[in-house]
């Protein structure tokens, strides 16, 4: 085991997927001399080649097009958007092209497309930077949506989205790139936990906490947090946000016939609300109270000095779990 942040170990497993299949090509904004603006890549272009590693213009649809037709060539061309804010211009490409195009050849043409996000808030940044657009993603048929929390994930998963067939959206939650954590890099694209199933984190019995992403972390902190009042939650990161793992989830409600789903994206429309009304009808028997969602407000992403009351917190996710089990408590009054 090696500990690695957790853009270390998502520039290893690139690294590796480089190495293993001269296919693979990285393209995107900054990413060769700069090694991107957050590092990720640093070090890639030096090693394999400014043929494989290459620096794009600032022009996300174009980049994304380009990939459509290396795809097309027989390339696994690895993708990134330099922040979540920048995807939309890209966005005709991504649900028109790249969602559709194995589906409108009847399996002829494949389309291994891994686009990489820097996603979510928490550090500061100024407008279009700080994003959380993984809904408008999850609801369009032909694409694989992914969410990692931990660098062994970021590590593992970031070598199956490129192996894989189907184009990826591989979401990285850009708060947590400084996070570190053991990485075994004997595991990869055929590591043991699929790129699609979801997680426990933590074994519960009052209480199912579904988080992704950015606020795995923040949910773990929830149960150690509940814990000391005597609630037990059971934390499951869901991973793959497209297709959702449900089994995991409803063994899980089964159990605890309590449901909390938390996401940093707004809650109308969001994921949770499809996690909701997914888990109420195939649990409907076991819950014991309705699901409640702790999410972002229906805003845009506020400016720098805000954010932190914007996004889910501690306090905010064990409010969510105190309504959920009808316990008082001094946050009742807020929605999402």
């Amino acid at each position: 085991m090696t500990q690695m942040t957790f853009a270390r170990a998502i520039n290893a497993g690139l690294r590796k997927s480089l190495e293993n299949d001269p296919k693979v090509v990285l393209m995107g904004e900054d990413i060769g001399t700069l090694g991107g603006v957050f590092r990720v890549t640093d070090g890639l272009q030096k090693d394999f080649g400014t043929h494989r590693v290459v620096d794009t213009p600032l022009a996300e649809s174009a980049i994304v097009g380009t990939a459509v037709g290396l795809a097309y060539r027989g390339y696994r061309p690895v993708v990134e958007i330099q922040f979540d804010g920048f995807i939309y211009p890209a966005f005709d490409q991504i649900v028109s092209q790249v969602a559709k195009l194995h589906y409108r050849t009847r399996g002829a043409v494949k389309m291994p497309i891994t686009i990489r996000v820097p996603f979510g808030g928490g550090i500061g940044s100024p407008e279009h930077h700080s994003e959380s657009p993984e809904a408008y993603f999850t609801h369009t048929s032909g694409l694989r949506v992914v969410t990692v929390s931990s660098p062994q994930d970021a590590y593992t998963v970031i070598q199956q989205a490129i192996s894989c067939d189907d184009p990826v959206l591989y979401f990285e939650p850009k708060r947590r790139y400084h996070d570190k954590g053991d990485v075994d890099e004997s595991l990869d694209h055929a590591a043991p936990v699929p790129m699609g199933q979801a997680r426990v984190l933590t074994q519960g019995t009052d209480v199912t906490l579904v988080a992704y992403g950015p606020l795995v972390k923040t949910a773990l902190d929830a149960a150690s947090a509940a814990a000391d009042e005597g609630v037990s939650i059971e934390v499951i990161d869901l991973r793959s946000l497209a297709p959702v793992d449900y089994e995991t989830i409803v063994a899980s409600v089964r159990r605890t016939g309590h449901l909390v789903i938390t996401h940093e994206a707004a809650q109308s429309g969001g994921l949770g609300a499809e996690v909701a009304a997914s888990i109420t009808e195939r649990c409907f028997y076991h819950l014991e109270a309705a699901p409640v969602r702790v999410t972002g407000f229906d805003i845009p992403y506020p400016y720098s000095k805000l954010e932190m009351h914007h996004l889910p917190g501690l306090d905010r996710i064990l409010d969510g779990v105190d309504r959920a089990l009808g316990r008082p408590n001094s946050l009742s009054g807020l929605e999402g």
